[in-house]
């Protein structure tokens, strides 16, 4: 089940875009009809994403609350480097107060985690001291330091830290961040979901959008991606 918080004509990476927040009135009505005809009873996992004001994040909480203990996954969309927030400072301090205790899983951008933490993520190490510090037990980081050419994943729990490299690519539509939280939610684990993800940006190169459907039986199917053992901790 999808509450919009946002109803868009396209992603706002292009060009022109219209389009704006849906009023957080109208969306409580939308989730308090969903519980009314017996639909949010048995909810095994909630993703949140982008949640344009302090007042979308108290919805969220409110939500998560109501449905006892499923598995929260929040992935904090603020903004990223080099462009910083491209929402008000006050959605970040809600999200860090109000929503992350509630989570199990966090999917934070590099800038974002270092926002969100108030600390440097300069490195590996920096990535793996900021997510410590937010109060969620697993903390999943996309775009962490990588070497030249490449792209990371940093998982980061109580007692480990694990690391995932990719090549860069040009040419990757919009969308890849959203898709790998929505496979995290989904309970892949990191590894896999970027072997899913990297066959999919692969048949998508050059591409509008991501060929979520037309390369379906490409992706699902893929391998996952091993962690880099030599900088596991």
């Amino acid at each position: 089940m999808h509450l919009p918080t946002t109803m868009l004509s396209n992603h706002p990476g292009f060009d022109h875009v219209a389009g704006g927040a849906v009023p957080v009135a109208q969306l409580a009505t939308m989730r308090d009809a969903l519980a009314a005809n017996g639909w949010l009873t048995h909810v095994d996992a909630v993703l949140t994403g982008y949640l344009p004001s302090p007042e979308h994040v108290a919805l969220a909480a409110e939500t998560v609350r109501g449905l006892g203990a499923p598995r929260v996954v929040v992935d904090p969309v603020l903004g990223d480097a080099p462009g910083g927030l491209y929402l008000p400072e006050a959605v970040g301090e809600a999200l860090r107060t109000d929503l992350l205790p509630l989570a199990d899983v966090a999917t934070p951008n590099r800038f974002e985690l270092g926002w969100l933490s108030r600390r440097p993520c300069e490195s590996a190490r920096d990535c793996a001291a900021a997510a410590r510090a937010l109060p969620v037990p697993r903390v999943i980081v996309t775009s962490a330091p990588a070497p030249a050419g490449q792209t990371g994943v940093t998982e980061v729990t109580t007692g480990a830290t694990r690391h995932w490299r990719t090549p860069q690519r040009r040419g990757v539509p919009h969308g890849v961040g959203d898709a790998f939280a929505g496979l995290i939610a989904a309970g892949l684990a990191p590894g896999a979901a970027l072997g899913h993800l990297d066959a999919l940006i692969e048949a998508s190169l050059g591409a509008p959008h991501l060929a979520i459907a037309e390369s379906a039986a490409r992706w699902t199917h893929a391998a996952p991606l091993p962690h880099d053992p030599c900088e596991e901790s």
